[in-house]
């Protein structure tokens, strides 16, 4: 693996990683921002793909920086990233937040991005998710630990979960207890919850796989479905299962989904 330092205008330092070789896929996380989402996945994705990855502004190995936190600083951020790493071709693949992240980049300028993948996301704001992330973000300021769980019982499977205990406590064991770690998930749910451009991603070019899974308790099956008819000329890719972590619970399935859009644009793949 190898690590770099990427310097933005207003003084955030992006911690980005690259793995393997391959055709480039650029893979930008959701709302715990961090790389390290994509660590179960990344000895399999190395084999077929040049894989970047990145620490987003204020978490992790990331820097804060003094620049508003918008989904257009995030989506700033990515454009660099992706510049930094010398992709020309490259698949962008943005989960949950990290999807309309995606978006955001993909409706300015998207040079060096020859397609994209929405996964586990949506268009625009609705009642469900307001809702939930209201209630996830009171539950953290005053329960981080038991907001951890709840993150966990509603994003993966039950069975799946059951035979990774390891890895529930170590979620459990790094929850955001810091007031720095609790503001940074704070204003980030503000900007998730802001966006709404769907009234112009059906401008987006680029060839587009939508991806999901219907017993997705946190971004509802029902909304990639809606992202999908909202981009005309977009495949959509849906799981019976897998929860909303299913790039992890899933890998397989997650893999083949984006091995076949790689294939489709032109890509090659293992």
């Amino acid at each position: 693996m190898a690590h770099s330092v990427l310097k933005r205008p207003d003084g955030a330092k992006l911690a980005v990683f690259t793995d393997g070789d391959g055709p480039d896929l650029v893979l930008v996380t959701g709302l715990s921002g961090t790389a390290g989402f994509w660590d179960p996945l990344i000895p399999e994705l190395s084999k077929c793909y040049r894989v970047t990855r990145f620490d987003q502004r204020g978490i992790a190995g990331s820097t804060r920086g003094d620049a508003p936190l918008l989904v257009e600083t995030l989506a700033d951020d990515c454009r660099a990233v992706i510049a930094h790493a010398g992709c020309k071709k490259a698949i962008l693949l943005g989960h949950s937040m990290g999807g309309i992240i995606s978006q955001e980049l993909a409706l300015g300028d998207a040079s060096g991005v020859a397609g994209l993948i929405l996964s586990g996301t949506w268009a625009r704001p609705n009642p469900y998710m307001a809702e939930l992330f209201r209630a996830r973000n009171n539950i953290m300021k005053n329960a981080p630990r038991e907001y951890t769980s709840m993150l966990a019982f509603l994003g993966y499977p039950p069975d799946w979960l059951d035979r990774h205990w390891a890895f529930y406590r170590t979620l459990v064991d790094n929850a955001p207890v810091k007031p720095d770690q609790q503001h940074a998930v704070t204003e980030r749910i503000a900007a998730l919850l802001a966006f709404d451009r769907s009234t112009d991603i059906a401008k987006i070019k680029l060839p587009t796989l939508v991806q999901g899974a219907d017993d997705d308790l946190i971004v509802p099956g029902f909304l990639q479905r809606e992202l999908h008819q909202l981009m005309p000329g977009s495949a959509l890719s849906m799981m019976a299962n897998g929860g909303h972590f299913f790039p992890v619970s899933r890998p397989d399935a997650f893999q083949r989904a984006l091995d076949c859009h790689a294939e489709r644009i032109g890509l090659r793949k293992c």
